[in-house]
This record gives C-alpha cells, structure tokens and sequence, in this order.
C-alpha cells in the first residue's frame, strides 16, 4: 500500500472511530501489519501526526482551488465548506473535527500534535477572514470568528451523530451572520 492511501485509510479509521483508536484499530482492513510500520512511523502517535498533517494539507489544496474558482461568488466561496461536508456524508465519510478532538486529545501546547491542529484551525480562520476582507466586510475578525465557531460546531455534532441536517442547519446560520454582515455594511442596521 502507498504512503498517502495508507494515511487515507487511517484518515477514515480516525473519522470512524475518533483519536481514541488503537494503532491495530487504524490499521485494520489495511493489509498493513504494525511491525510493518516502524521503519517510517515508530509509534501510532507519529502515524496519527503524519496523517492529520496530510489531512491538513488536503483542505488546504482543497481551500486554493476554491480561492482560485472565478465561477464561485466570495459568499458561494465560504459556503462552499458545507457542502463538501455534505458530499462526505453522503460516501459515509464522518467528517468532524479530528483537529479539534486532537488538541482535546493531546493538551499540550507544546506537543506536536496540538500545534499541527491549532495551525489548521488558524487556516481555516484565515480562509474565512480573507473571503470577509474581499467582500470588504466591516469587522471581519469578528465575523470570521462567528463563521469558525458555527464551523466547528457543525463538525463536533457530526462526530457525534452523522445526520445532514446539522450540516444545513449550520450552513443557513453561516448565511445568516453573511447577510447581516452585509446588510451593516450597507448601513441598513445603523
């Protein structure tokens, strides 16, 4: 098995069955024996840290190539996280936040772990700030911040129950804050 389809198996072990997993857990339907493992990560905490950072870097290539999309409006383009999280529901993919749960999983700030998490939810901060910025949106610090937060609860809730609607529920929140950032903008809420 490659390198990237053996972090994509355990990616999906870990969206199965959380942080918590044991390394035969996360190897398990793999074909991949643990001893086979050592050479390249020589404990479950070096594999988990390499497949969160390939995680990381998927959502990144995945954020760019939305940023770079000129047929996506800048609200479609920060909205656009729920529906990939829909698509991923719909191939019983659990999307939720491995980031999150990582850092309540390894508290240290200091440990490898809870900085390469701590990284990609400041990414996804700034995704959102710089979308806010384009749309020239007073304050978008703060509407980031209200942005994240509903994010990330919609993440948490799908780790715990895998249901849709939770993901449309979010997502017309997130249009919301959108809205009523813009209507202030406008000077329709002075």
């Amino acid at each position: 098995m490659q390198r990237e389809a053996l972090l994509d198996h355990v990616l999906i072990q870990l969206e199965q069955y959380g942080l918590a997993a044991t390394l035969s857990e996360l190897l398990q339907g793999s074909g991949i024996n643990e001893s086979d493992l050592h050479p390249f990560w020589p404990d479950r905490d070096a594999l988990i840290f390499d497949c969160l950072r390939h995680h990381g870097q998927q959502i990144d290539t995945w954020q760019r190539q939305v940023m770079l999309n000129e047929e996506l409006t800048i609200e479609q383009k920060l909205l656009a996280r729920y529906d990939q999280l829909a698509i991923r529901l719909e191939k019983n993919r659990f999307p939720g936040c491995l980031f999150v749960a990582a850092c309540s999983a390894y508290p240290d700030e200091h440990a490898q772990i809870h900085q390469l998490s701590q990284r990609q939810k400041q990414s996804s901060f700034d995704y959102s700030r710089t979308l806010l910025r384009e749309l020239d949106i007073e304050d978008s610090e703060l509407v980031a911040k209200q942005m994240e937060l509903i994010l990330e609860g919609c993440l948490s809730r799908l780790m715990v129950n895998h249901h849709a609607d939770d993901i449309i529920t979010a997502k017309l929140l997130a249009e919301d804050i959108l809205k009523i950032a813009q209507c202030r903008k406008n000077g329709a809420l002075s």
